[in-house]
């Protein structure tokens, strides 16, 4: 029989089996692509979308109330700001102090981060955010101007915290009682 097939499909008609098989494939080959394109199309059903007030509330927990880190001498008030501490960014909420002494009016701020690293990422955004930046080595800090404003921001440990508002002079001391504060 192989011989008839050959010598049918040499004179150009082909053998009775050869068209059966080839209407067949012509018919199943697309049959079969739109069957395996519709199971790939088949998975789960998505699930409903969640309300953004609802992801950003799971996303973003609110920050605890670290007023006790702040130092207690010339504190007025003290409130805990959601994100953004301190209008900038790159910064999670925390918690702020208003102090006066005199005159004189400035802010501390205090931020517990899940690590030392954490913190220590944060600190070349404020180089970034601070005119005039310089290093102060001694605390591994930065002091320079924020929109007028000066504002010295270290890193210790877990904590990112800093002064707003007090010219360089006064700083040390201040920086020293906030830093022996965070635990």
């Amino acid at each position: 029989m192989s011989g008839n097939l050959h010598r049918n499909r040499a004179g150009g008609g082909g053998c009775a089996l050869c068209r059966v098989i080839l209407l067949r494939m012509r018919i199943l080959l697309p049959v079969a692509a739109a069957l395996a394109a519709l199971l790939a199309a088949c998975g789960p059903e998505p699930r409903p979308a969640a309300p953004a007030a609802e992801k950003k509330a799971a996303a973003v927990p609110r920050p605890p109330d670290e007023t006790a880190s702040l130092p207690r001498t010339n504190l007025v008030d003290s409130a805990v700001v959601e994100d953004h501490l301190m209008g900038k960014s790159f910064m999670p909420g925390g918690t702020v102090g208003r102090y006066r002494k005199g005159k004189q009016e400035y802010e501390v701020f205090v931020r517990k981060l899940a690590s030392p690293l954490d913190a220590a990422l944060l600190l070349p955004d404020w180089q970034k955010a601070l005119a005039g930046a310089k290093l102060v080595p001694a605390y591994g800090a930065y002091y320079g101007d924020d929109n007028g404003r000066p504002v010295f921001v270290f890193g210790k440990g877990p904590w990112i915290a800093g002064i707003a508002g007090l010219p360089e002079k006064d700083v040390d001391p201040v920086a020293r009682v906030l830093a022996n504060g965070l635990k």
